[in-house]
């Protein structure tokens, strides 16, 4: 989906009755708490909601859409500087609607917003074992935050990926202790997941988000953390997910993973598993298993089987996750076996979660074959 709604109103339900329509002033964060605490809510009917399939375009749907209540620009990365160091980000832009855009009048100031804009900065690195997140928070008004499709640009203050003349599209990032400054391009064509972009998270209709990947994006660039700065590359996997939509009644978490194979094929994969309180796992739960030249195989929940193998527990939260699996794909002949590359990579920030870079191996079609990717854990709560 990245997942169902990621961290849908983790600001919006702590401050909404604060920041809705007002003038700009400092607003207080609260304390961390689960994600899936903020998306068992209802959902209003004034937003509009994901329905019809073969719905997504572009360049228009690289942009915001203020209609729907929640949706984020999220990005992830596996990088090596020249030594073959590595480093592991995450860069995400969310946006949260408090109220639908057309309630908004032409006399309001330019201050006023009903839209909540906050991101989450993270980078793993490898080698030293050291994980760093940070967060920003803005409003949705006089140029603070915002995204445009032509040309493709989004923004939360001085964070931002903004399209380049050349079509490439330059990322830059600094919280102080580290930075990223990235350049990347797009190799493939954009991958449309679920029913052509219709990711189905639950049973009910509208119950879901419009959701696209831009996978296998070269990129080139730099880190810095604290006093070094490293030169690096690497692949970098995009998702724009879109909706207004909540976790069933009953729904835990999920668990998603976004993969790339070193195969000639250059096959990836994404796939996300919504967790119950009953051990079982939502039906609507999917996988893409994406070609070379873009096209995907769309995977229901009971074509794959994703096994816990190992777990870590978190000395800073007491929250225990998962830190191994088994992932079999019969239909397509895969098996693999994965795990963190380092454990330490939760974010404690407004919202706690692990969310990392991963490595697997395995056999596809009975080859050989490895991966790295991104994995992200939601609703794992501490004893």
């Amino acid at each position: 989906m990245k997942r169902t709604l990621i961290f849908v109103a983790v600001i919006a339900v702590a401050i909404a009755g604060y920041f809705f329509y007002q003038s700009q002033s400092a607003v207080a964060v609260p304390a961390a708490a689960s994600v899936t605490e903020f998306l068992s809510g209802e959902s209003s009917d004034a937003f509009a909601r994901a329905t019809v399939p073969n719905n997504i375009e572009f360049p228009r749907d690289l942009g915001s859409h203020p209609d729907y209540q929640t949706e984020w620009w999220y990005y992830t990365g596996n990088l090596k500087d020249e030594t073959g160091r590595e480093f592991g980000y995450q860069f995400t832009i969310f946006r949260q609607a408090m109220a639908p855009e057309s309630e908004r009048t032409a006399d309001e100031s330019e201050w006023r917003t009903s839209q909540i804009w906050f991101a989450h900065f993270a980078i793993s690195d490898i080698e030293d074992g050291e994980f760093y997140a940070f967060e920003k928070f803005s409003r949705g008004a006089a140029g603070l935050a915002g995204a445009t499709a032509e040309p493709y640009h989004v923004w939360i203050e001085d964070w931002q990926v903004e399209e380049q003349a050349d079509g490439r599209v330059h990322m830059t990032a600094d919280a102080g202790e580290i930075a990223l400054d990235l350049m990347l391009t797009q190799t493939r064509p954009p991958v449309l997941h679920g029913l052509g972009g219709l990711s189905q998270k639950g049973p009910t209709e509208g119950n879901a988000s419009y959701y696209y990947s831009l996978i296998d994006q070269t990129s080139v660039g730099t880190v810095r953390i604290k006093d070094e700065t490293f030169s690096v590359e690497g692949h970098s996997w995009k998702d724009h997910e879109y909706s207004t939509s909540v976790l069933e009644e009953g729904a835990t978490g999920w668990d998603w993973v976004s993969l790339q194979f070193d195969n000639n094929a250059k096959n990836a994969l994404m796939l996300f598993q919504i967790r119950r309180d009953d051990g079982s796992v939502q039906p609507e739960s999917s996988a893409s298993w994406i070609e070379s030249d873009g096209s995907n195989s769309y995977l229901k929940a009971e074509d794959f089987e994703l096994e816990i193998t190992d777990w870590w527990t978190s000395d800073a939260t007491g929250i225990e996750y998962p830190a191994g699996w088994r992932l079999t794909i019969p239909e397509i002949d895969l098996e693999l076996t994965g795990s963190p590359k380092m454990n330490n990579q939760e974010l404690v920030v407004s919202a706690v979660y692990w969310e990392g870079a991963v490595e697997f191996e395995g056999t596809l079609a009975g080859e050989p074959v490895t991966a790295e990717g991104y994995f992200e854990l939601t609703g794992y709560t501490a004893p």
